[in-house]
């Protein structure tokens, strides 16, 4: 048997922090929706568990949140059958895309259907609560409204496609250190209107969505890397519509009215990346 799919990115419309945890975990309000870019993964029996990235074996492949995503389920069911495993990178890393949670959450999924476990969806969210923030919703896909920790999920309408630019500055950012600046600098959250935002991304109403859009780690990720805030200024030259940071950053989201005008502002930014927004996808909804 083989499966091949795609890992579909996701962009944060909203991203606010509410509150913390006794175990240190942030508590999160945030509107989040997949994207057409992604990682394209592959998963095919075999004997034993192997990981290929980008065409090379992975040189420490129990460190990567696929394998750990298969050693969970071996681990849950008690299962020992392998898989050959590809995946080819499209997503940036360090970026707030979620590459990594939607690599992990497609594994759990295909693997399930590989190894013929038949894993209830609730099975499924809790291994993958346990693996990361973003990959409940990577399990889930569409666009929802996403709290807590990131275990609890309220579907939305997705709506007609946006165009969307992405750029991704300096490299990317470590998520533990934005978040750490957040805590140390003084930082507070900021004022979110989720379903007001919801409605506008539903609705596709990008005024609406560049009002509404409110991230509370763009301050200190624009501390950490002020072109951050560069490349929005850019965005926003080129004419997007509603600009915003993804995630914990550094990926700066431009939203157009039409893809022509996307393709075109992707070509004054340097490494900027085409794409949409999209709604129902091939998972656990």
């Amino acid at each position: 048997m083989r499966i091949a799919e795609r890992a579909h990115a996701k962009i944060n419309w909203a991203l606010n922090i509410v509150g913390r945890r006794g175990d240190g975990y942030h508590l999160l309000d945030m509107v989040m929706q997949f994207i057409a870019l992604g990682d394209d993964m592959v998963f095919e029996d075999a004997a034993a568990l192997t990981l290929t990235v980008n065409g090379r074996p992975d040189p420490e492949p129990e460190r990567n949140l696929v394998m750990k995503a298969a050693r969970a389920l071996q681990g849950y069911t008690g299962t020992r059958r392998g898989a050959a495993i590809s995946l080819k990178k499209n997503v940036p890393t360090r970026a707030g895309l979620g590459g990594g949670s939607a690599d992990c959450a497609l594994t759990l999924r295909a693997l399930d259907r590989l190894w013929g476990l038949e894993l209830s969806d609730e099975e499924l969210l809790q291994l993958g609560a346990r693996l990361g923030a973003d990959v409940p919703f990577c399990l889930t896909g569409g666009l929802a409204r996403v709290r807590g920790i990131g275990e609890r999920l309220d579907p939305i309408p997705a709506g007609d496609p946006i165009p969307l630019t992405l750029v991704t500055p300096g490299g990317g950012l470590s998520t533990a250190e934005v978040f750490g600046l957040f805590d140390r600098g003084g930082y507070v959250p900021v004022s979110l209107d989720a379903q007001a935002l919801a409605d506008a991304v539903t609705r596709r109403d990008l005024p609406a969505i560049d009002a509404l859009a409110v991230n509370a780690l763009t301050a200190p990720a624009v501390a950490l890397m002020p072109e951050i805030a560069e490349t929005m200024a850019r965005l926003r030259a080129a004419g997007a519509r509603a600009v915003l940071m993804t995630g914990s950053g550094s990926t700066v989201v431009g939203a157009f009215d039409a893809m022509e005008q996307a393709q075109q502002a992707a070509q004054t930014l340097h490494g900027a990346i085409v794409t949409a927004t999209c709604g129902e996808t091939d998972t656990l909804n």
